[in-house]
């Protein structure tokens, strides 16, 4: 059985943590919550770091606790990256990295340094020295050092928590990059719902010590709540690169719900981006409009209609062969959801006015 299937039980004091946790076996999940909601403790016991007495942990697979067992840390094939990047001073960055590597037996090693160094944009650091490094560069070391570890799961704590604007947008891409690299399983803590949306495969939010809801980033995202997004519902969608048109100053994206133009992205073809749609920026309608000024008018089925508020209605709509998973939010008046019948199942036209890479 593939992906992370864990129960960990553990008191600390008043606070309580009962959290059951089931993950995909590849990919990046954010553990998504506000602070001290137990995000971190239920990462260092997944590390075998904290001891939970009651709790089982198994990792594709493997088993690393349960009522009969228990893996000191040293034995769970854990790359563990912290807030503080904590590399060694007194090694430059090659050999930094290459210290967990080179006693990782050569049959068990899963990443070549070559890939590392690719994947992480760390080349023209190999030979500095951490204290000549800026925090963004520390932090893409300590990935870096994290994967030729070669793990069985990869355990990145706020690693950007501890960064200023200019290094977090420094390495934002490089993380983002792991989505199609990592054939492991990642957990990412944080309580960024920014980072969660540019990051995640697969989201799962805590609160309270107990784990609240999970599922694909596409369809949390709209579940992280009204104000996790400054008040907005918003869409994600995953798409990739078709062509760009430089004239206009535009890229056409292939997605789910069909082609999308978006601002030009500095790409390349066939490359994956991931898109932002904010639900006040989509109208409906029952035909497609050609003298529309609207570049993106996608045809859509109805998948609820809920009344939001008054006179509002959020509207869920999916791709016409796509599963639920896929969804797009829109929200408009309850006289203009009366006034085209909208109901599950009935195809209209989605107009998108604003579409925005998640960067």
């Amino acid at each position: 059985m593939t992906g992370i299937d864990a129960h960990i039980e553990l008191n600390l004091g008043e606070f309580r943590l009962d959290a059951e946790l089931h993950a995909p076996g590849e990919g990046i999940t954010a553990l998504f919550g506000p602070s001290g909601s137990g995000k971190t403790t239920l990462l260092r016991c997944l590390a075998g770091l904290t001891r939970a007495p009651r709790g089982k942990v198994r990792v594709n697979g493997e088993t690393w606790q349960d009522d009969r067992v228990f893996l000191p840390p040293h034995r769970r094939a854990v790359g563990y990256v912290f807030q503080e990047s904590s590399l060694f001073s007194h090694l430059s960055v090659e050999r930094n990295i290459r210290y967990g590597y080179n006693r990782v037996p050569p049959a068990g090693r899963r990443i070549r340094v070559d890939q590392a160094v690719e994947w992480l944009g760390i080349g023209p650091l190999m030979s500095r020295m951490p204290s000549n490094l800026s925090g963004g560069e520390r932090q893409r070391v300590a990935i870096a050092r994290a994967l030729l570890t070669s793990p069985a799961l990869l355990l990145l704590d706020e690693p950007m928590s501890s960064l200023d604007e200019a290094s977090r947008q420094e390495i934002m891409p490089y993380l983002a990059r792991l989505h199609g690299e990592l054939s492991i399983p990642a957990l990412l803590v944080s309580h960024s719902i920014r980072e969660v949306l540019r990051l995640a495969d697969h989201v799962v939010t805590i609160d309270c010590g107990r784990v609240t809801e999970s599922g694909p980033v596409a369809a949390m995202a709209q579940r992280l709540g009204p104000g996790s997004a400054g008040g907005e519902i918003i869409s994600i969608i995953e798409a990739r690169v078709v062509r760009h048109d430089d004239a206009y100053h535009l890229s056409l994206l292939d997605s789910a719900f069909g082609p999308l133009w978006a601002p030009l992205v500095n790409l390349a073809t066939g490359d994956p981006v991931r898109l932002q749609v904010e639900a006040h920026d989509v109208s409906l309608g029952l035909r497609r409009e050609d003298d529309s000024s609207l570049l993106n008018q996608v045809c859509v089925r109805v998948g609820s209609v809920t009344p939001l508020g008054p006179g509002q209605t959020l509207v869920r709509l999916g791709a016409l062969d796509s599963g639920d998973d896929c969804v797009l939010a829109c929200i408009v008046t309850a006289k203009s959801a009366d006034a085209l019948a909208l109901a599950p199942g009935l195809k209209v036209y989605a107009r998108i006015k604003g579409v925005r890479l998640l960067q």
